[in-house]
């Protein structure tokens, strides 16, 4: 899901992402980010880690027992930007009554047609996050926003708009790349450029966020970081796994205050 809006203020960038042509990148890759032999096979390890931490975070927040059947039944669930439903439809398959939602109508076209083959409960709606109606104003148990932010032009918009859409005591969960120097050379020189993980052109390193200037852009809505959990890759291993370091990818949890 990508926003529309205007420059974020605290980002100190001059020139706006375009966002038609985000939405257009995302688009030719769309077929590709769930094949786990293909040129994005990587990245679909990733999704599959980053996948694993939000359930055990959901879980956790919840006190649900993942080995139960339907560990999320009665949880309902926005996924912002969902993509090719990545994360929405594995969400959905343990019970949780999950609405994906994305800017771009040929990702949510393929994620229905998936889900409809596989007979996955998955709602989907081509829109924008501040697009949701006012049958959703009692606000949603977990929000996600995941590899969404650094292509947003206003981040803190994006930000305002997930804190609207989220219950108390819910949980939001935010997954993005830090601005270090470490992540503009793994994340866009080695990942883009050497390994060709993903096309040239996919991040702009100045609209990556660092963790305490997400967790300002939250404090405005009392809703208060819980946890921040980094993502490392081994390209030896060609392996994904967890780590306290949050140089690089990483993700953010946080909860509204009653």
């Amino acid at each position: 899901m990508l926003d529309k809006s205007r420059l974020n203020p605290l980002s100190k960038i001059d020139q706006p992402i375009d966002q038609t042509s985000e939405i257009a990148k995302f688009d030719a890759l769309a077929k590709e980010w769930r094949d786990p032999n293909g040129r994005f096979k990587h990245i679909v390890a990733f999704n599959q880690t980053r996948l694993m931490a939000i359930e055990a975070a959901i879980a956790d927040h919840f006190c649900r027992d993942l080995n139960q059947d339907n560990p999320f039944d009665g949880l309902n669930v926005l996924d912002i930007g969902c993509g090719a439903g990545l994360l929405a439809e594995p969400l959905a398959s343990q019970g949780a009554d999950v609405l994906g939602i994305d800017a771009s109508e040929h990702n949510i076209t393929l994620a229905c047609q998936h889900a409809q083959s596989w007979g996955v409960p998955v709602r989907y709606q081509h829109c924008l996050a501040e697009d949701i109606s006012d049958e959703h104003s009692a606000g949603f148990d977990v929000v996600l926003n995941t590899e969404v932010i650094e292509h947003v032009t206003d981040q803190q918009a994006l930000v305002n708009t997930c804190c609207r859409l989220l219950k108390p005591g819910g949980l939001l969960v935010m997954a993005t790349l830090n601005r270090t120097w470490q992540s503009y050379l793994i994340g866009i020189v080695g990942a883009e450029y050497v390994m060709r993980y993903l096309p040239i052109g996919t991040h702009d390193w100045r609209y990556f966020v660092k963790p305490q200037e997400l967790e300002m852009m939250l404090a405005h809505h009392k809703v208060d970081c819980i946890s921040c959990q980094g993502m490392q890759f081994n390209p030896f291993s060609k392996t994904w796994r967890l780590s306290d370091n949050n140089r690089v990818n990483y993700l953010l949890y946080a909860t509204k205050s009653y």
